[in-house]
């Protein structure tokens, strides 16, 4: 499922994306495809069953499963996992039941761009985004809905790809982005500045928002009382706090 996302989103932007695709070929097919075999030296067995479990089912399975619940509505938020960014799910017994939200749409993916931007290693750094947050105001609020993202009243949102490369290149942003928050990205280990304070306070701010519409338009859904969460979003512990004090779940 990850190779049929490589090989189409290179498709679809064939003439941008020569580069995207070359490095995530590599990326993938250098070493996924080996797993198996690599799984089986380790452990020093030739015939051990090994099953491979979609991200985002594995992901509601990690929050669902180990928690004391018989029932509960499951939100996974990450950057992308195969071709899912979103996923609600309602775990019951033994079972989960998942709807998805499909990629390039991603506010996991949304949050590194701004990661990349403020001159944080992306996949890493989003912490210290989020740790810089509270020290700024989310000034850019308004441009930012309006240019970037479109974020529905049950959470849903859509994400303005003019504005994004992560899709087609190497680097999560482009020129219109950069010119649209006014200037190019921080450079890393450099001063941070006012603009990252209140770049890193708008985007914690969206991230809020959606997850709290998420997380309200889940219950109207499903239904439950209790609520799981998962994946890479899922670590803004802040955003959790945010939920939490709305009481959408007991």
């Amino acid at each position: 499922m990850t190779a049929d996302r490589i090989i189409r989103s290179s498709i679809a932007f064939a003439l941008e994306s020569q580069a995207f695709f070359t490095k995530a070929v590599m990326s993938f097919f250098g070493v996924k495809p080996y797993f198996k075999e690599q799984i089986r030296e380790m452990l020093a067995c030739d015939d051990v069953p090994i099953y491979f479990s979609r991200h985002h089912y594995s992901h509601a399975a990690s929050a669902f499963f180990p928690s004391p619940f018989n029932e509960a509505a499951v939100l996974c938020v990450d950057g992308v996992g195969e071709w899912s960014t979103t996923s609600l799910a309602f775990g019951s017994g033994s079972k989960l039941d998942i709807l998805k939200v499909r990629y390039p749409h991603s506010l996991g993916l949304l949050y590194s761009a701004f990661t990349f931007y403020c001159g944080f290693k992306v996949n890493s750094g989003e912490y210290k985004l989020m740790g810089l947050a509270p020290y700024g105001k989310p000034v850019y609020a308004d441009k930012i809905k309006q240019h970037l993202i479109d974020i529905e009243s049950d959470g849903s949102f859509r994400l303005n790809l003019d504005y994004f490369d992560f899709h087609r290149g190497l680097v999560l942003t482009n020129e219109l982005f950069h010119e649209i928050i006014g200037g190019p990205p921080r450079t890393p280990e450099t001063r941070i500045t006012r603009r990252e304070m209140d770049l890193a306070a708008l985007i914690q701010a969206v991230t809020e928002e959606v997850m709290i519409k998420l997380c309200y338009g889940l219950k109207k859904l499903m239904g439950a009382n209790k609520l799981c969460l998962a994946g890479g979003v899922a670590l803004n512990c802040v955003a959790n706090g945010k939920v939490g004090a709305r009481r959408h779940f007991r």
